[in-house]
């Protein structure tokens, strides 16, 4: 949702300079980018569907016409080509760029037999972060095989990259549907619901938690009105043995979405993807976020205290039902939060929102989403003007940010005891 995403990942390497939030900056033109001759930029007519905004991992997209390209653009392209592993070259042919993460590029492929798309995901290994995250993915890729999951095809791998080959998700995200679709009630977000709650079931029964459930990994397979949802972007997930230990420890996710038990830094479990479900549930249907705040401290307190509200439109308008699923997600204690098995069983879920109102929603949710857009684009463009005039503080910065947390963590904790 938005102009850009942001992570909080797992302990920072000793060689490299994070800050405890790590942004993920969205693609924002062609300056200085040395990729920039890959990307191809879709045009939007009037009244037609917007195109798919995200940048990392899946995108849908066409390849330029390199026949009719100047010379000098065709040269720059055959360079790109050139610095792939002649082993992905020799059976795939490489078409455009369409995705970009901090250590990694997604491009977008043809398989030269069948002439059917992949996506090719590429993870720089060299940096120590990069090496984590592509572990982290393969370690769950390979052993998961469900049809609201993204597939995993087959690796490449070299001395300084990982070549994922992937299912391509050629249909966008999931607001992006929604803005271009419509019509939006809720019955339809019991549909969405549903196949996003039985791949994360199926993730659970498995041992995996994938820890960074947000809208941007929600894509549609393709582009019809019958397609499937598909769960994407596996960096941040923790894929326990059987008999391990089910806690986790890492603070990791992307901060509005992010469980309180993981902000107070204690042992976790698959429940912090219920929680994330329950944020998911509540912008479905209302284009808003359940906590919001550009301050990250005033943003941690609301989620702490599990506050949030059903003021504005259009919420007059969605049933109690629907809201007392959100309520059964959002529940700051992990051990009374609906399991995906629980979360399936819901009467608003089994009945397809049969007795809730049928009232389009569409209008509001779609007025909030692009609101919201731009807000957090201008915020973005914003802060990256002043992001040179920062940069030198980053280590005081993200030694505030663990202050705040560790002074939440005490406060909560006294909270309980009381």
């Amino acid at each position: 949702m938005g102009c850009g995403t942001s992570k909080v990942l797992p302990e920072p390497p000793t060689d490299v300079q994070l800050d405890l939030v790590k942004k993920v900056e969205p693609y924002i033109g062609h300056q200085n980018d040395v990729y920039k001759h890959f990307i191809k930029e879709d045009a939007v007519k009037a009244g037609s569907p917007s195109p798919p905004r995200h940048t990392y991992p899946y995108s849908s997209g066409h390849p330029p016409n390199y026949a009719e390209q100047p010379e000098p653009r065709k040269n720059k392209v055959a360079k790109y080509r050139a610095k792939f592993d002649p082993r992905v070259t020799a059976k795939y042919d490489i078409k455009a760029l369409i995705g970009r993460g901090s250590f990694s590029r997604v491009v977008r492929v043809e398989h030269k037999a069948t002439k059917q798309p992949f996506a090719i995901k590429m993870i720089e290994t060299k940096y120590r972060e990069g090496r984590e995250v592509c572990e982290s993915e393969l370690c769950v890729l390979r052993r998961v095989r469900h049809t609201n999951i993204i597939q995993l095809i087959e690796v490449f791998e070299t001395q300084e990259r990982v070549y994922m080959v992937m299912e391509l998700a050629t249909g966008g995200e999931l607001f992006d549907r929604i803005i271009a679709k419509g019509s939006f009630t809720e019955r339809d977000a019991t549909r969405v619901l549903q196949m996003v709650l039985d791949g994360v079931k199926y993730l659970h029964t498995l041992g995996i938690t994938h820890r960074d459930l947000k809208p941007e990994n929600l894509l549609y397979y393709h582009p019809g009105t019958d397609s499937k949802i598909m769960i994407t972007d596996f960096g941040l997930a923790s894929a326990r043995k059987k008999g391990d230990d089910c806690l986790m420890k890492t603070t990791c996710g992307t901060p509005e979405y992010i469980a309180p038990e993981i902000l107070v830094r204690k042992p976790y479990t698959n429940s912090v993807d219920m929680w994330a479900l329950g944020v998911i549930s509540y912008i479905l249907l209302s284009g808003t976020m359940p906590f919001e705040d550009d301050n990250r401290t005033r943003l941690y307190r609301q989620i702490l205290k599990g506050k949030y509200s059903y003021s504005g439109e259009p919420w007059p308008s969605v049933s109690n039902l629907a809201k007392d699923f959100i309520d059964r997600l959002l529940t700051v204690d992990p051990g009374d939060r609906m399991t995906a098995l629980q979360a399936l069983k819901h009467p608003w879920v089994v009945s397809m929102a049969a007795s809730s109102s049928m009232k389009n929603l569409h209008r509001s949710i779609s007025q909030n989403l692009l609101k919201r857009a731009s807000s957090r684009c201008q915020s973005t463009k914003s802060a990256q003007s002043t992001r040179s005039s920062r940069s030198t503080k980053s280590t005081k910065s993200r030694r505030g940010r663990e202050r705040e947390l560790r002074e939440l963590n005490l406060r909560y904790q006294q909270q309980c005891n009381g």
